[in-house]
């Protein structure tokens, strides 16, 4: 008749005492968290909140419920806990990251995280920061590898990894010689990341002065694809350094030099998941995580 998800709901609107202000703290739209709670109603045959004052009050059988649902709640989270037996865990795993963490940690960090849970299944899923943020909350991932600056508000935010970004160019572009400004820079094709991404936001601000030309703008989902586009001349290209790097050593790639005003902010991953979960067992995952990252990085 619903699940944990809707008590969860329930719970943080009669926390925040209004639909808007859970609506924030979940990151969520204030309509879906109405709709959510309204089909809990209507599938229980009761009314959870009082409306007609300001905010939102449980009834006296919207109290009953909650009081029963963080009963079932805390339930779950004890299941939870009592499936991590010292011989390790043997569920699903659900990990979300950002593409530039599959092309850096993430395969050590399976790997680690593998020896540690070798009866766990893990189920892998790449997306945009902005996506595994909302699945987060959604409850369709345990775990979260994102940009640390769209960790949702109240779930765990660990830094893990930090990646700086340049500008790159195939050799065979013809550019000016020397330091490239961001009016040189607005002259050529740009790939970069996705359009709502955090780079994309950055690129944007940087060639937002009037007085400045508009450059073509080349949004792309997949890093892969953006390197192969920059390696064929398409344009130039924003690439994290560390996924640039090979390409660079073996001369597909060349680093551009450009004035402090095309400089980017490096990217900043944490690791993250809901407070409700298991907490020995995201330690674990966090830990192997940690340690992936370290490694990587002396690598470099």
């Amino acid at each position: 008749m619903f699940g944990l998800r809707d008590a969860e709901i329930v719970r943080e609107v009669a926390r925040c005492g209004g639909f808007r202000a859970a609506a924030q703290k979940l990151r969520l739209s204030q309509s879906a968290v109405s709709t959510r709670v309204s089909e809990t109603e209507q599938r229980l045959g009761v009314e959870l909140f009082d409306r007609k004052r300001h905010g939102a009050r449980l009834t006296p059988i919207g109290r009953r419920f909650l009081d029963q649902a963080e009963r079932l709640i805390e339930m779950r989270d004890q299941i939870a806990a009592s499936l991590l037996p010292s011989s390790g865990f043997a569920g699903t795993i659900r990990i979300g990251v950002a593409e530039s963490i599959v092309h850096t940690l993430l395969p050590n960090m399976l790997s680690r995280i593998s020896d540690v849970f070798p009866d766990a299944r893990l189920e892998l899923s790449v997306d945009l920061s902005p996506v595994l943020a909302r699945r987060l909350m959604d409850d369709d991932i345990d775990i979260a590898i994102l940009v640390s600056q769209l960790v949702p508000v109240g779930a765990i935010d660990v830094p893990i990894y930090n990646c700086d970004l340049g500008w790159y160019a195939s050799p065979s572009m013809t550019l000016p010689n020397g330091v490239l400004s961001p009016r040189e820079l607005a002259q050529f094709p740009i790939v970069t990341f996705l359009k709502g991404s955090l780079p994309y936001v950055e690129v944007e601000r940087i060639f937002s002065d009037p007085n400045l030309p508009s450059p073509l703008l080349h949004g792309c989902a997949s890093l892969s694809t953006m390197m192969h586009l920059v390696i064929d001349s398409f344009g130039i290209g924003l690439l994290p350094a560390s996924f640039a790097a090979p390409a660079v050593a073996s001369g597909a790639l060349v680093p551009l030099k450009t004035s402090p005003g095309a400089k980017i902010d490096r990217l900043e991953f944490s690791f993250s998941h809901l407070r409700a979960r298991n907490s020995n067992q995201m330690e674990q995952i966090r830990l192997c995580a940690e340690a992936a990252a370290t490694e990587f990085r002396s690598r470099k």
